[in-house]
C-alpha cells in the first residue's frame, strides 16, 4: 500500500462522504477533474471499483464502502493527532462542531459558549439543532448534547445542568374556558400542543413519574409543531396544554402569564449531558469548549 499516497486514499474518503465529485473538489480545493483523475488512479493502481458513478451522483461499491470503513477513522484520527501538534504552543483556534436539542442550543449552550467566542477569536462554533439522535461520529461532530438517559455506554458523558423537569402549562385564559387536569390520563380529553420528533417520525409522547414509576401518554389536540420555541409561544396564546422544559417557562410562570398544573407527576430527571467519542484526540478548542461547559 506504500505506493497509495495519504492525499489518493484523502480525495476517496471526501468523494465517498459527498456523494458528488464538485462537492468533494470544493472542499478539497482542487478541480473536479482533478478529483476524477486522482480516483480513477487509485481505482486502477488496487485493480478494483471502488465508486459507481452516474451523471448525478456517485455510490460506493462493496469493495469501496469496505476501504472506507476501514481508512476513514485512521485519516480522522491522523488528522486530529497533526492538529493537536500543531496548535502547541499556538492559541486555540478551529471548528467544534455540537450537535444538540433547541433548548439546550438556545438556552445551555450559547449562554456558556457566547464568552468563548469573545476571548476565542479563532475559534468557529458550529450549533446544529436536531431533535434526532444523530450519530455523532459517523457524521463528524465533535460533541453532542442530550439528556442524561439518551447517552450511549459507549460515549464520555459530562453534566452540563444539574436535574431538569417536564412540566405541563397552560395559560390563565385556557384554563378559565377548559379547566385544568387533574391527572395526567385526563389529557386525553384537552387540547394540547404536540411536539413531532424527526427520530421515529411520530409525536412525542408526554412523559410522567409516580413515586419512581414512569409512564407515558399520548394527548390530542389540534396543533403539531416541531419546535419547542413556537410551542411556547401557542401556549402563551391559549391554544392548548403543553410539555416544556422547566427552564423554559419558569419567567412565565412567576409573570402570571402560565400555570403549571400536573405539578405532582412532574419528577425531576437527570439533566443534559456533553457526550462524545471516547477515542477522540481533543483539539485545543474542544478543550477550551470543554472547560467553558464544565463551568
Amino acid at each position: 500500500m506504500s505506493e497509495h499516497s495519504l492525499d489518493d486514499l484523502s480525495t476517496f474518503v471526501t468523494v465517498a462522504r459527498e456523494g458528488n465529485f464538485t462537492r468533494a473538489a470544493a472542499k478539497l480545493g482542487v478541480s473536479p477533474s482533478a478529483v476524477s483523475q486522482t480516483m480513477r488512479n487509485l481505482e486502477e493502481r488496487l485493480g478494483v471499483r471502488l465508486l459507481t458513478r452516474t451523471t448525478r451522483s456517485v455510490t460506493r461499491t462493496e469493495a469501496g464502502e469496505n476501504l472506507l470503513q476501514e481508512i476513514a477513522p485512521l485519516l480522522d484520527q491522523l488528522q486530529s493527532n497533526l492538529t493537536a501538534i500543531a496548535e502547541l504552543g499556538s492559541r486555540p483556534s478551529g471548528s467544534v462542531r455540537i450537535n444538540a436539542d433547541e433548548y439546550a442550543v438556545r438556552y445551555v449552550l450559547w449562554p456558556k459558549l457566547k464568552p468563548v467566542l469573545d476571548q476565542y477569536p479563532d475559534i468557529t462554533l458550529e450549533l446544529t439543532t436536531d431533535y434526532g439522535l444523530a450519530d455523532i461520529v459517523s457524521e463528524r461532530f465533535d460533541a453532542g448534547v442530550r439528556l442524561g438517559g439518551m447517552i450511549a455506554a459507549d460515549m464520555i458523558a459530562l453534566p452540563i445542568t444539574g436535574p431538569m423537569r417536564m412540566v405541563v402549562v397552560a395559560s390563565p385564559g385556557y384554563l378559565q374556558k377548559y379547566g385544568a387536569p387533574e391527572t395526567p390520563q385526563q389529557l386525553t380529553d384537552h387540547r394540547c400542543i404536540n411536539l413531532r420528533l424527526p427520530t421515529h417520525g411520530g409525536l412525542y409522547a408526554w412523559e410522567f413519574s409516580d413515586n419512581g414509576r414512569e409512564f407515558q401518554v399520548k394527548v390530542n389536540g389540534p396543533l403539531i409543531m416541531n419546535s419547542v420555541i413556537q410551542i411556547l409561544d401557542a401556549t402563551l396564546a391559549g391554544a392548548g396544554l403543553a410539555q416544556v422544559p422547566d427552564g423554559l417557562v419558569q419567567d412565565h410562570i412567576k409573570q402570571g402569564e402560565l400555570v403549571e398544573v400536573l405539578a405532582r407527576w412532574s419528577e425531576p430527571f437527570p439533566g443534559y449531558h456533553l457526550y462524545y467519542a471516547n477515542r477522540r484526540q481533543q483539539t485545543a478548542a474542544f478543550r477550551v469548549v470543554l472547560e467553558a461547559l464544565r463551568s
